[in-house]
């Protein structure tokens, strides 16, 4: 069952992935497992067993200067046609669509007013 056109994960976007992790764990029992990842090590937070967030290590030159801040995903069909009309109806295309093995196809975009958002094409489990 798809959850199209609906959120589907939060993402932690950080700097500081210890500090993120203590605040978050201490605060509300978070436990994070760690998974590799093209960018580096991902953090899946958990409730139970219950998969709640994703903590990304801001880290290289094209972060500098990018605060702290939470991302949202929305689930779409058809990502590249998608995010081809989201450009023409006045998205910027922060990142082109991109493939992650066992996740899905992501693109990271600001809509017509400018507030950052990723939309997800899960891969088929």
């Amino acid at each position: 069952m798809s959850d199209h056109a609906t959120f589907i994960w939060n993402e932690l976007n950080t700097h500081d992935v210890k500090t993120a992790c203590d605040f978050y764990s201490s605060l509300l029992g978070w436990r994070f497992e760690e998974m590799p990842s093209p960018d580096g090590i991902y953090r899946i937070a958990k409730l139970g067993d219950r998969p709640v967030a994703g903590v990304f290590e801001m880290k290289g030159k094209h972060f500098e200067g990018v605060p702290p801040h939470w991302l949202s995903y929305i689930d779409v069909d058809e990502i590249d046609k998608r995010v081809a009309a989201a450009k023409k109806a006045g998205a910027t295309i922060i990142r082109d669509p991109f493939d992650v093995e066992g996740v899905g196809r992501i693109a990271i975009l600001k809509d017509a007013v400018g507030a950052l958002i990723a939309w997800m094409t899960p891969a088929q489990s």
